[in-house]
């Protein structure tokens, strides 16, 4: 049941200090912003709710995937080792967070008529092209939840063992009255539950919060294991539990994921946790709030996806998107509209104008005037991962580093980019690969304003433009952009 492994960590910058500012992350346990102690001294253990793959992801999922990428890029740039676990949910996940519907892959199975294995395996190697697009880091550990059966069955053993599980016809169910603190993360009104409660589930059970560790009641589900209860499967908040602390211990620092898992999923971990090692496992859950459109959150049920191909078939870059979430904290609602994403991809093409320019520059023999760009960097990204105070940073530089023309500035900017992860490097490197043919035409209209011979500039420019390139003129000469 080996993980599926990838080298975890980035090699520190030389910009970059050992350990340093202070992380302050945003605890949804304690409601307040906490200044971050790990466990152990100078490394992150880092779990991240990852993708059901019986669909593709959506930009509302990887607006969530993005914010877990940032804090990881933030923690290895102000100089921890990270070591962060992410699971890929193929079996359990039924179409309600509680226990009740189908599970998600046999209804892809049903949609598009393969096994759920393949339409597992398909959309986990769709979902990872994706996020590789958007400049998204592999974490240290992937885990299926169908490699880690084993996992799940001994620490249910343990959660039953302490006396925190009963039986009903539907399988194993966790006991949520024997944990006192059940409530707190969700900030749950346990009472008007029961008030409302359904019997018509599961009447067996003691409180409608209770939920299914093992599931036994479906033999026509097309994935099932043997287990001490009976042949069956897991639920799926039992999943998150066993992974999380089969690769990270039984105490690790930070939880990720998005608002929508606090109430039941992270809710439900969280229990499960105390009730197999007797204490409190997560020192910070960190939540990423939703990615809005219109007056509804973008989601599968709502029905109003927009996945990253299609952006790019609408002309916008995945660099663009991940800009798009860098302007707003995580944990605030991100508006998505179409004015939204053209003013993003707008300010990437001015920080792509910027590093081409400096590409030009010479360097500066005196890079002292960058030291407070870069500590009020550092101190941004650890204050909560304020995405948008650096950015901002970003474009004070810029101005400055257009009064200067030093190419230290773009440097500089380079280093930030470990944490933003835009790739401008690369991005800079391929859009300044500009096919001959159009240089060719740049050169011939140059000649043409030269000769003051407007119409055939003109005629030259149209015909650039034809082949999805735009000149621009500088006081440097022409300069050619790639169309947006």
């Amino acid at each position: 049941m080996a993980p599926l492994a990838h080298p975890a960590g980035l090699t520190l910058h030389p910009f970059a200090a050992r350990i340093g500012p202070a992380m302050k992350l945003y605890n949804t346990l304690t409601r307040q912003k906490e200044e971050f102690k790990p466990i152990e001294s100078g490394k992150v253990g880092i779990y991240t709710c990852g993708p059901t793959v019986y669909a593709y992801a959506h930009i509302g999922n990887f607006r969530s995937y993005v914010f877990s990428d940032i804090m990881r890029r933030a923690f290895e740039y102000l100089g921890y080792e990270v070591k962060q676990v992410m699971n890929v949910t193929d079996v359990g996940h039924l179409t309600t967070d509680r226990d009740s519907g189908t599970d998600k892959l046999e209804l892809g199975a049903a949609r598009e008529g393969k096994t759920p294995q393949e339409i597992a395996r398909f959309y986990e190697q769709a979902y990872f092209a994706d996020a590789a697009r958007l400049n998204i880091l592999r974490p240290s550990i992937v885990c299926r939840a169908t490699e880690h059966i084993q996992d799940m069955i001994a620490l249910i053993e343990r959660i039953e063992t302490n006396g925190f599980a009963y039986s009903t016809g539907v399988g194993l169910i966790f006991d949520t009255g024997k944990y006192h603190d059940y409530a707190r993360l969700g900030k749950l009104n346990l009472e008007e539950q029961q008030a409302g409660a359904r019997v018509d589930i599961d009447p067996q059970r003691h409180a409608p919060s209770d939920f299914a560790l093992w599931i036994t009641n479906q033999p026509n589900h097309l994935m099932q294991w043997d287990s001490p209860w009976g042949r069956g499967f897991p639920g799926w908040h039992i999943e998150c539990s066993a992974m999380s602390l089969r690769y990270l211990g039984e105490r690790f620092d930070v939880h990720t994921g998005g608002i929508d898992h606090i109430p039941v999923h992270h809710t439900n971990e969280r229990a499960q946790n105390f009730a197999a090692t007797g204490k409190e496992s997560v020192s910070y859950w960190v939540h990423g709030a939703f990615l809005v459109l219109g007056d509804t959150r973008m989601g599968k049920s709502e029905g109003n996806l927009i996945t990253i191909s299609e952006l790019e078939n609408q002309g916008f870059e995945p660099a663009a998107f991940r800009h798009l979430c860098l302007t707003a904290l995580y944990r605030t609602p991100l508006n998505f509209t179409g004015e939204s994403i053209k003013s993003a991809q707008n300010s990437l093409h001015g920080l792509l104008d910027f590093g081409r320019n400096a590409l030009d520059w010479p360097e500066s023999g005196d890079d002292s005037w960058l030291t407070p760009y870069r500590n009020e960097f550092r101190s941004t990204i650890a204050d909560d991962l304020n995405t948008p105070q650096a950015l901002a940073v970003v474009w004070n530089l810029i101005r400055e580093g257009n009064k200067r023309q030093a190419r230290s500035a773009w440097k500089t900017i380079l280093d930030f980019d470990r944490v933003l992860g835009l790739g401008l490097e690369e991005l800079v490197s391929t859009t300044s690969e500009v096919p001959d043919q159009v240089r060719k035409l740049a050169a011939q209209r140059e000649q043409a304003r030269t000769e003051k011979d407007w119409g055939e500039a003109d005629r030259l420019r149209d015909r650039i433009a034809e082949l999805d390139y735009t000149v621009e003129d500088t006081p440097k000469g022409p300069r050619l952009k790639p169309q947006p």
